[in-house]
């Protein structure tokens, strides 16, 4: 079985994929809700919808830091055991 350096890369990005898209859909999220909050109020401070966004991130690739670490030993791991 041939393994192409397509596919490596291929499912490189595709396991960058999965591992961002928890953190990006909470930003997306609190983005959503602060804008809302913001239209309601007519509050157009910039920082205001920046700061959440970010901290909400954090804490949420925080919260998956185990989880994103078992993602990435898996994948390590399959690179180093590829068939020749």
């Amino acid at each position: 079985m041939e393994i192409d350096a397509l596919d490596l890369a291929r499912s490189a990005l595709l396991i960058s994929l999965w591992i961002a898209t928890p953190i990006l859909v909470a930003g997306l999220l609190v983005g959503l809700i602060v804008s809302i909050a913001q239209a309601v109020t007519q509050i157009q401070e910039q920082t205001l919808s920046f700061v959440p966004k970010i901290a909400a991130m954090i804490l949420v690739a925080v919260a998956l830091l185990g989880w994103i670490s078992a993602q990435m030993v898996e994948f390590a791991q399959q690179m180093f055991i590829l068939p020749t």
